[in-house]
């Protein structure tokens, strides 16, 4: 089996597989979904109101007479 001698000590080398490089890395970080540069507030009003379990009924005006 090949090897190679890197700072940390040997390393193996398997067929087929290459080194992850610095552009690799690049490109993973490109093709992650964005994140939010800070955190966001939960929207806890109304319909959404999980905090309370205080939500409004949607379908009120639809099961009155």
């Amino acid at each position: 089996m090949a090897t190679e001698r890197i700072d940390q000590g040997e390393q193996y080398l398997i067929d087929g597989v290459r080194p992850i490089t610095t552009r690799d890395r690049l490109r993973a970080l490109l093709e992650a979904p964005m994140l939010p540069r800070r955190a966001q507030k939960p929207c806890n009003i109304g319909l959404f109101d999980e905090d309370a379990r205080n939500q409004l009924d949607m379908f009120i005006h639809a099961r009155t007479p």
